[in-house]
């Protein structure tokens, strides 16, 4: 099933609750929550302070993107804090399996990610350790990036790769997502498309979410 997850920070912050409402009235499927710390990634966005009344408004799950160093001393309190699903990323930690022991034991759906430049089979001896992976098709920590093109054939491989183990693991896909390539990312293998700008900068975001899904 094809879904969309738009992210929160390309929201108005000024009118977070109209837009938080918004997306609860739309087609999307998730609330994609991007947290940055300025070190793993340039940027610095938000944290639990943004996540309460996301929790507290949103009526469709929050799906928690840690692009921070050191995420096994923040998992769980994102779950405690409301989180559907937290992943972080793979080249953030020596070992992500003790991290993701700690999501399960919340409870909460695991995600484990990767940045354009980490080999993708990097991913394989994990694939049927989470319920999801995160394909970034930009490098994490800014919004509005042009989709890098040869990300294409690392869905593609991902898909091969679990649909020949028969894992149920959902593929997810962030960076670039527009109306006008959505169609191809899903046809490559993505499950879950994350989309910023595309949707919150749209003149009709609704109906671009409703576009992205056909």
């Amino acid at each position: 099933m094809k879904q969309i997850a738009p992210s929160i920070l390309s929201a108005d912050f000024a009118h977070l609750g109209r837009d938080i409402e918004m997306i609860n009235q739309s087609d999307a499927d998730l609330f994609h929550v991007d947290v940055m710390d300025g070190i793993f990634v340039p940027n610095i966005s938000f944290g639990f302070p943004i996540m309460e009344p996301l929790h507290r408004l949103a009526t469709k799950p929050l799906d928690v993107h840690l692009m921070i160093v050191h995420p096994e001393k923040y998992v769980e309190r994102f779950c405690d804090a409301g989180a559907w699903s937290v992943g972080f990323h793979l080249e953030a930690v020596d070992d992500p399996m003790p991290v993701l022991e700690l999501i399960r034991h919340k409870g909460v759906r695991t995600c484990l990610t990767i940045n354009p430049d980490i080999d993708v089979h990097r991913l394989d001896p994990y694939l049927g350790e989470v319920d999801m992976v995160l394909l970034m098709s930009v490098f994490a920590g800014f919004g509005g990036q042009k989709f890098i093109p040869e990300s294409i054939d690392k869905i593609r491989y991902v898909r091969q790769q679990i649909d020949s183990h028969g894992l149920n693991t959902l593929i997810e896909v962030d960076g670039g997502v527009t109306v006008d390539n959505a169609a191809m990312i899903f046809d490559a293998g993505a499950d879950v498309l994350v989309a910023g700008s595309a949707v919150f900068h749209a003149a009709n975001p609704a109906e671009a979410i409703r576009q992205m899904k056909q």
